[in-house]
């Protein structure tokens, strides 16, 4: 038997979580030390994964398989495409880095110690998020996926709601009320999502009889897998509406603005650049994967929400107050660039969907985190209580600038270049879509400079005058993200030659192929008649 690489990605920070919460409730830096050496060590194994794989090789690599409910032909089997390996390596990445930068989010206030913050709980959630997570992206049986789908909003609601951002304008009640409000929402919607997708599971199964992703789709390919045209499309409805609330996709968004408005700024950045991914992956593994002809049947209505979402969610970044609330608005737009390049059916747009999810994840995070760096400083998520800041942190401001040029895809950076694909890849097939989408990207400009210019820039707010610049763990929390932006930005060829191999796959199970382009005929009929002559 091959060494179990996979099982041990993931049970490496579930050990991690279990032994961080362990520690005695007095050794609060013992317990950060040993959540970030966990982390750094499932970095370290999925190095080791992205090394092992062989994006020439076959389409599920490093795969293990198991029985484990052997009287409903469920299976504990695991493996990892291209797609797959880049959103592992993405997970593990940010993980230090949220622990890095959350490293006193959980300490209990000296001010009042009836506060008191299980710090020790607060690392190990989010250790167990990353360990459900990563076996979520390995999964190749549907029911074992489902699983760990379902079981990661546990975590992440109590990290909602047990570990709020301390920043609020209101009373410490109701601070504690709006972040109960936020967790509720957030574990209620994705509920919701997941009771309708396990209905679609079970029926998956009637109509299988199995759960193992390449068992139905070599059963598909071989013709001896008979779903009725109807009963595909409500499958695929099912699976398709629980990813579209983990996505989230309009008008199933809603929960975001208040989970991530209400969370720390380093588990606003375990929502939307880790967790909120696993919604956008499965799109593609299991949607595309397991019901082909529904998802191009469906593919006309889904454009139109994920354009929906880019326009309104850049829209409602404008108009924000908030800081968090407006990187989460921003995010719901972005993620609509996600999807309208998941369902254009082209590779350009498949492999700058896929782009997108790693490079959104960076380039949010250093946003987001330098973000939360400014707020606990102040005291204030509010932009009208900023002004002038890079007059007295010019680091902080520095990188503020560049997480929010990576945010509105400015060439040079990462963003740039899977903006660029599914933009590419959309007109390919649906030039109006195109067309449209190019919307969110003058919105994304104008909300992303006008922060800029209103916290940043002007006259220096006494509130601000005193405020200390980025100190030696934030910069080396944030400085690695940045180098990251930059360096895919230039060099994006390190991820596309792992990644393009898998959409070449799903290209192949929707049985589409890239749109020829279009060629002036009277001209070059006109060229061979001159040659001719």
């Amino acid at each position: 038997m091959s060494f179990p690489l996979l099982t041990v990605t993931a049970a490496v920070p579930a050990v991690g979580a279990v032994l961080t919460a362990a520690v005695p409730a007095a050794r609060r830096t013992a317990a950060k030390w040993l959540a970030l050496l966990f982390s750094l060590a499932t970095l370290a194994l999925a190095v080791l994964v992205a090394v092992r794989f062989e994006p020439g090789g076959d389409r599920y690599q490093l795969t293990e398989s198991h029985a484990w409910i052997a009287d409903f032909g469920v299976r504990y089997e695991l493996g990892v495409d291209g797609i797959a390996v880049a959103l592992i390596a993405l997970t593990a990445l940010l993980i230090p880095f949220v622990i890095g930068a959350g490293w006193n989010d959980a300490d209990p206030l000296e001010t009042n110690s009836s506060r008191w913050r299980p710090t020790q709980g607060f690392f190990a959630l989010i250790l167990m998020v990353e360990a459900m997570v990563i076996i979520s992206f390995e999964a190749t049986d549907v029911f074992l996926f489902y699983v760990f789908f379902e079981a990661m909003l546990i975590p992440m609601y109590f990290l909602i709601g047990g570990f709020g951002d301390r920043a609020h304008s209101g009373s410490e009640e109701n601070a504690a009320a709006q972040r109960s409000y936020a967790a509720v929402k957030f574990l209620l919607y994705n509920l919701v999502g997941g009771l309708i997708m396990l209905a679609a599971v079970i029926g998956l199964y009637v109509v299988a009889g199995n759960f193992s992703l390449q068992e139905i789709a070599t059963a598909r390919a071989a013709g001896t897998l008979d779903m009725a045209t109807n009963t595909e499309r409500l499958l695929f409805l099912g699976f398709f509406f629980a990813f579209a609330v983990k996505a989230p996709l309009w008008p199933l968004h809603t929960w975001l603005p208040n989970a991530m408005g209400e969370a720390t700024a380093p588990v606003a950045v375990l929502i939307t650049a880790v967790v909120d991914k696993v919604g956008t992956f499965a799109m593609l593994r299991f949607c595309l994967g397991l019901f082909p002809d529904a998802s191009k049947w469906a593919t006309p209505v889904i454009l139109v929400l994920a354009l929906i979402s880019i326009v309104y969610g850049a829209l409602l970044a404008v108009g924000q107050r908030d800081i968090k609330r407006l990187v989460a608005y921003a995010s719901i737009s972005h993620f609509g660039f996600i999807v309208l390049g998941i369902f254009a059916m082209t590779s350009q747009g498949q492999s700058g969907a896929t782009l997108y999810m790693v490079n959104h994840g960076i380039s949010t995070a250093a946003l987001m985190l330098v973000a939360g760096f400014l707020i606990s400083r102040r005291g204030s998520r509010l932009i009208a209580d900023y002004g002038g800041v890079q007059k007295v942190a010019p680091v902080l401001a520095g990188t503020f600038l560049i997480g929010g040029l990576a945010t509105l895809s400015l060439p040079g950076l990462a963003p740039f270049v899977s903006e660029f694909l599914v933009l590419v890849g959309t007109f390919a097939r649906y030039p109006a879509a195109g067309i449209i989408a190019t919307v969110g990207i003058v919105l994304a400009a104008l909300y992303t400079l006008v922060l800029y210019q209103r916290t940043m820039t002007g006259p220096v707010r006494e509130e601000v005058r005193t405020l200390p610049d980025l100190r030696l763990r934030e910069v080396l929390v944030v400085a690695p993200l940045i180098a990251l932006l930059i360096g895919l930005g230039v060099y994006p060829k390190v991820l596309t030659d792992i990644v393009n191999p898998a959409v070449e796959h799903t290209m192949s199970d929707v049985k589409q192929t890239d749109p020829k382009p279009e060629v002036a005929v009277d001209a070059v009929t006109a060229k061979k008649g001159e040659a001719a002559k």
